[in-house]
């Protein structure tokens, strides 16, 4: 392995400058460490470009002779990372798998290899930096933008003194810059509802215009990272924000609580995101995530949805999106209290089937969710039905584990003191994502037999109304 990678690695360095005009085949190669999948799968955007298998020592290769220059991304099942290509490059990874260290351990080398592991260190850092930020919500507009903006600058500074030393090609540049600014820009539009909400103000303040300065600069219609985290997730808040504050302004309305008022603000959302958007797959792609985004919030099946998946379908150009939506809307319907539960089959500690149902009858039943790549949480919800379980005494409080294979599922309640008595383990978590609408992991369902009481409560904040 060792002299494979030094064979790429003298093709990045000593080839570079005539291998970009001579040869546009890239090469990607790693190993990884403690494998979950038996291959790897290179995207561009939402389209496979190929796939790999690992060797018995856990490498794999990509030889690509035909590729778009640009932002991808690679998946090894389940977790997933970006990865910047120009053409004739020669690119090598190594990484952990393991749940806790794949994004850690990830390193780049050869070509373009500055750009790949500044945007890792930009992922990691905006992690590490989340309840630094969190924590200055309850400050002034002044106070919060001057530490944001703060914050920035000195990536900015980074980026400046890797471009001191290292030369990137324009549109490397452009993603360097991405990765640093649309993560900041985030922070300001999520401002207002959390300063709301940390401060337990009864409206949402007003911002000038300086606050929003970076409105001015931002492509709503970059293509190019279209499918790029950091720049999407700034576009639904963005877009979020936006419709709030012309519902606010122009229709009165300050409260989005009822089934009305939320069809009411993201008609709005459409009616921007569709006026403002002209890029077709992030049309779509934003479209999708305003329909899923009201249909989990109501997660009620009346005449306001129907208005709502109709108004999406005629914006809409993806069959695919709209087939999945139409498919969420089915599941919240199968979900209303007093309907059954869903056939659904999971594990238990013994490796035998046991349906929902099966669990479920004759009791009342609280299932509540997690999944070992999350172990904070994991602590979290077993601390928080410790608790429940004292204060109702006559539920049964049902574990359904997501995403964990069966030995490292069995050794985590093993370690923790949990039982296996109540413990069931998802075999398929597209299946039991969609049956049960797992959209979060504080999420929790309340059935009374086998029917449904609540399919969409909180495990955090259940209260003896909620019965």
């Amino acid at each position: 392995m060792r002299q494979l990678l030094l064979v790429f690695t003298l093709i990045g360095v000593f080839s570079c400058g005539e291998k970009k005009e001579e040869d546009t085949t890239v090469y990607f190669t790693g190993e990884i460490v403690n494998p979950t999948s038996d291959y790897v799968v290179l995207f561009r955007n939402d389209i496979v470009v190929d796939s790999a298998k690992l060797d018995e020592d856990s490498r794999f290769s990509f030889r690509l002779t035909a590729i778009q220059e640009g932002l991808h991304h690679f998946d090894h099942d389940p977790q997933q990372q970006y990865i910047y290509f120009e053409k004739g490059d020669s690119v090598v990874i190594r990484l952990n798998a393991s749940p806790a260290y794949f994004d850690e351990s990830l390193v780049f080398s050869g070509d373009n290899e500055e750009v790949n592991n500044l945007m890792i260190e930009m992922f990691l850092t905006y992690e590490d930096e989340e309840p630094l930020v969190y924590s200055y919500y309850p400050l002034s507009p002044e106070e919060f933008s001057a530490k944001i903006d703060s914050l920035r600058h000195q990536k900015l500074d980074e980026l400046e003194q890797l471009l001191a030393t290292t030369e990137l090609s324009e549109k490397a540049l452009e993603i360097a810059r991405a990765a640093i600014d649309y993560n900041s820009y985030l922070y300001k539009e999520k401002y207002p509802f959390y300063h709301k909400k940390k401060t337990g103000e009864t409206t949402i303040d007003k911002l000038d215009s300086g606050f929003y300065q970076h409105r001015e600069t931002v492509d709503l219609n970059n293509s190019e990272l279209t499918f790029f985290k950091p720049y999407y997730d700034f576009l639904k808040h963005h877009f979020g924000n936006l419709s709030y504050t012309l519902c606010n302004q122009y229709c009165g309305m300050e409260e989005f609580s009822t089934s009305q008022q939320q069809l009411h603000l993201n008609k709005h959302k459409l009616a921007l995101i569709d006026s403002l958007v002209t890029e077709p797959k992030l049309r779509d792609n934003l479209f999708r995530n305003v329909a899923m985004d009201y249909l989990l919030k109501v997660h009620e099946a009346n005449k306001e949805c129907d208005l709502f998946i109709n108004k999406f379908e005629a914006l809409s150009t993806s069959a695919a999106h709209k087939e999945e939506i139409k498919h969420l809307y089915k599941g919240i319907q199968n979900l209303q209290p007093q309907r059954e539960l869903p056939d659904l089959v999971l594990e238990d500690a013994d490796g035998n089937p046991v349906s929902l149902k099966e669990i479920a009858k004759g009791a009342n039943t609280i299932f509540y969710f997690w999944t070992s790549d999350q172990k904070r949480h994991f602590r979290n919800v077993t601390k928080r039905i410790s608790k429940l379980k004292k204060r109702y005494p006559k539920h049964q409080f049902t574990g359904i584990s997501l995403q964990t294979g069966r030995l490292e599922w069995l050794a985590l309640l093993d370690e923790n003191g949990v039982s296996t008595e109540d413990q069931y383990r998802s075999t398929d978590f597209k299946e039991t994502q969609n049956a049960l609408i797992v959209d979060g992991l504080n999420k929790c369902i309340i059935s009374e037999d086998t029917l449904i009481v609540d399919a969409f409560a909180n495990v955090f904040y259940l209260s003896s109304t909620d019965f």
